[in-house]
């Protein structure tokens, strides 16, 4: 029995170089329970991160117990990670559950019926929708809905109200990595897949922490790297994380300066003739002015911009340009920070430069962060158009106008859809007075929390929450609607890598819980949206039929799903897309026949100047002639937006911990999760911890020009000069005064945002560093992971093993107690087994 939270990524399973990953199941069970004891299992896929791990649900006496891998499914062969051990279901069966609508009466909130609540929603609609029209309505969503309930979303905003403002978390978080896709090969959907990772012999791994947003495809990355033909590795990242550990090449560059270090490489490649001179005379366009850009950019101007060793440039340069099969892959460390899009086009470039898209162990994965972020987008809740389509092309608003036999007037085209963070501006305006946010959690999870927190209590806005727990922004809602969650309800989504998965239901949802799908159902037939012929616009009863609908919408487009079913997805493994009569079981990889989808009349749209932002005019993109060739994008590089002065010379960064997810909402909940990192933390480098006089575990105050946190800190492998905090914890973790909210990281976030992507910049920030109290004991982050202490010292375990009383567990009041018969034991092959955060490594 192995312990799954100190051993985060389980046994190693080597294989080498072409061959098929070996098969592990992974599995917990309620404590004291056996497979024996399970009544039934349902098929599912884990929602805890973007890897889509496809498993197994345990239903005993009709509640949740436990969960295991499925080994048949490609994505994960059985392997689960931590999260998906412990807070799948641990998270959602939860005493805390909001299982009543809830209405603000008196300034506060109270217990109501459904009826209650939709009239009260539905009038403050209709009275806002004949005063003001559709642009004073405003919906926020996630990366972790279904499919259909994203669709059904993007019908009731762009053919119902009419209104561009739409979007999701997933501009916080994956936004770059679709503009990415977009500015490169015309539409979004990731070239690669997970299974490179078999084939590699190289991969390179941009800002993203794999071993700890992404468990479970790391395992697969270290069961190759101990077989007997490692890839070689190169990790850009200012933290010594696990990958970091594992590389061959470690660029610590300084947040902010990613595009630079790009450019670098770019040049690299041209300057020793590693490009391959054939495909890029035949698949692509922009050499020239891509030569030009990184020009300037020797590995001796990288070096001193990024401060790193030109010599190490050198040497990831000449892996990716001498290697036959590189995989790349980028995450936060690029979207999150200074030109993100910019930065993230450059991936792209290197692979075009060396003709290395479309073949085994050659590709780009431009992650997502989010279960369902890659549903978000194909579906057109984010505010794009479902379908991939292009809002500035009269015949796909055309095409969706037929399909949903409405005027397409009313579907809006006029402009640039508006980005969250344009949202939440209209809000504090006063243009946008009905806001809608759906499984997610704004006041803690976006920039510049003193200004949200002002934003979501402004008594003009009506707000409407629709979540499984009363979270902070619930909080501050006119009314709360409960949700079903994973495991209440069925649906599909698909992963990065563009596998769906079905998600069965398996219990009922607590109390009067609703599904998501079912939500915005009664909220259309209630508003009596119709279609031009007077039938109700969304006729679906449930979610088979939204997913046929969804099919007729994909038809054609880049993400076909014509020839996917709900059928066809259960019992076996998860089919990519496009899955049509031209792929009748899915497309693995995309490109391989250098094919891309930059046809005017295709396009998911016509690009931008990386720069500044600016899109370029339809007629000018079609003059440019792409011909379904690829574009190699490129831009200046600029420095940050803020850099350390002398007032606050420390430079700020926020990222993610293993043993959390976003706002804890989940995670929080599951005891040996919360066990494992409790509570806040930040991170200094040895250096800067002795010239601030400062020790491990002292709490010290991070201040910057927006707002402070306070925290103990951990002397950990992190770049000298930055300061790290994870973004996980909110408000139930102040102390101190009333109103308070000392450890939320993104009280320091700036609101600035690529001006591509329009993803907010959170890696880049200046502070200052005091310290305010001495050490207690060591700070309360793990051992286990990026936040070790520096050079390996040994600290003593900081957090209750996970049978303890979980005094930190979230709560909007009083701390929870857990509910006894969920425990944390586990059974099975590599099963999981709680242990305190100082375990071994």
């Amino acid at each position: 029995m192995a312990d799954r939270i100190a051993e985060i990524w389980g046994s190693r399973t080597p294989y080498a170089r072409d061959g098929l990953w070996p098969v592990r199941v992974d599995q917990a069970l309620a404590g004291g329970l056996a497979e024996k004891d399970v009544d039934r299992w349902v098929q599912s896929a884990c929602v805890l991160c973007s890897n889509g791990c496809a498993c197994d649900i345990a239903v005993k006496d009709g509640a949740m117990v436990g969960i295991r891998g499925r080994a048949g499914d490609l994505v994960n062969h059985g392997r689960l990670g931590p999260k998906g051990l412990f807070a799948s279901w641990q998270g959602v069966s939860h005493k805390d559950r909001l299982t009543s609508p809830l209405i603000r009466e008196n300034g506060q909130l109270v217990e109501c019926s459904w009826d209650t609540a939709m009239e009260r929603i539905v009038g403050r609609s209709r009275q806002l929708l004949q005063e003001r029209g559709p642009l004073s309505h405003g919906f926020y969503t996630s990366g972790q809905l279904f499919l259909e309930e994203y669709y059904a979303l993007a019908v009731i905003g762009k053919a119902g109200i009419g209104t561009p403002h739409m979007d999701g978390n997933t501009r916080l978080c994956t936004a770059t990595a679709a503009a990415a896709l977009k500015e490169t090969f015309g539409a979004d959907g990731q070239p690669g897949a997970y299974q490179d990772i078999d084939h590699c012999e190289a991969i390179f791994l941009y800002g993203h922490n794999m071993a700890e947003t992404q468990t479970v495809l790391w395992s697969r990355v270290l069961d190759r790297i101990a077989g007997p033909d490692r890839p070689l590795v190169v990790c850009v990242d200012p933290r010594d994380t696990e990958v970091a550990r594992h590389a061959d090449v470690h660029l610590a560059v300084k947040p902010g300066t990613n595009l630079a270090l790009m450019h670098a490489l770019v040049r690299e490649v041209l300057h020793n003739g590693w490009e391959d001179g054939g495909y890029l005379g035949e698949h692509t366009l922009g050499l020239e002015d891509l030569r030009q850009t990184v020009e300037p950019w020797t590995a001796e101007a990288a070096a001193e911009t990024c401060g790193v060793a030109a010599e190490d440039i050198r040497q990831a340069a000449r892996i990716f340009g001498t290697s036959d099969r590189v995989l790349s892959t980028v995450l936060q460390g690029f979207y999150q920070s200074s030109q993100a899009t910019a930065a993230s086009c450059q991936v792209n470039n290197l692979h075009l430069l060396r003709g290395m898209l479309g073949r085994p162990g050659a590709g780009i994965l431009q992650m997502n962060g989010q279960p369902t972020a890659q549903n978000n987008r194909e579906c057109g809740a984010d505010g794009d158009l479902p379908g991939f389509r292009n809002w500035e092309n009269e015949d796909h608003i055309q095409d969706l106008a037929r399909l949903w036999n409405v005027d397409p007037g009313i579907i809006p085209h006029w402009a640039p859809p508006t980005h969250a963070l344009q949202i939440f501006r209209y809000a504090e305006q006063g243009s946008i007075e009905f806001l809608w946010v759906s499984a997610t959690n704004p006041a803690v999870s976006m920039p510049e929390l003193p200004r949200i927190r002002d934003i979501l209590a402004r008594p003009e806005l009506f707000l409407v929450v629709q979540d499984l727990y009363l979270t902070e922004t619930a909080q501050a809602a006119d009314v709360v609607l409960p949700a079903a969650g994973w495991g209440e309800k069925t649906g599909t989504f698909t992963n990065a890598n563009r596998t769906v998965h079905l998600s069965d239901k398996a219990v009922e949802p607590p109390g009067e819980a609703r599904p998501d799908l079912e939500i915005f159902l009664d909220y259309s037939r209630r508003m009596d949206f119709r279609t031009r012929e007077g039938e109700p616009l969304l006729r679906w009863t449930g979610p088979e039929e939204a997913f046929e609908a969804w099919k007729e919408c994909s038809r054609g487009r880049p993400c076909d799903y014509t020839a996917i079913s709900y059928e066809r997805l259960r019992g076996g493994s998860g089919i990519p897309w496009p899955c049509n009569g031209e792929n009748p079981d899915g497309r693995v990889r995309l490109y391989g026949d250098g094919v891309f989808p930059t046809a005017p009349e295709y396009c998911e749209n016509y690009g931008h100047d990386l720069l500044t932002g600016a899109a370029i005019p339809p007629a000018e993109y079609q003059a440019s002639a792409p011909a379904s060739r690829a574009i190699l994008r490129s831009a200046p590089y600029a420095p940050p937006h803020e850099e350390p002065d002398q007032e606050y010379p420390l430079q700020y960064t926020t990222g993610r911990t293993a043993y959390q997810f976003h706002t804890r909402t989940k995670t929080g909940r599951s005891k040996p999760l919360n066990a494992a990192a409790p509570k806040a933390w930040v991170e200094m480098a040895p250096e800067d911890a002795a010239a601030w006089g400062i020790s491990e575990g002292d709490v010290v105050r991070v201040t910057s020009r927006r707002g402070k946190i306070e925290a103990p800190v951990r002397i950990s492998g992190i770049r000298p000069g930055t300061v790290f905090a994870p973004f996980h914890y909110g408000y139930w973790d102040s102390s101190g005064e009333p109103g308070s909210h000392p450890t939320a990281a993104n009280e320091l976030t700036l609101t600035e945002w690529d001006p591509v992507s329009k993803q907010p910049v959170f890696k880049n920030a200046a502070v200052k560093v005091e310290r305010i109290a001495g050490a207690a004991g060591p700070a309360p982050a793990p051992t286990t992971t990026a936040s070790r202490p520096a050079g390996d010292a040994r600290v003593p375990a900081t957090a209750g093993g996970a049978e303890a009383e979980a005094s930190e567990v979230l709560s909007p009041g009083p701390p929870p107690e857990f509910p006894g018969a969920i425990s944390s034991g586990a059974t099975g092959s590599d099963a999981a087994t709680p242990d305190p955060t100082g375990g071994p490594r």
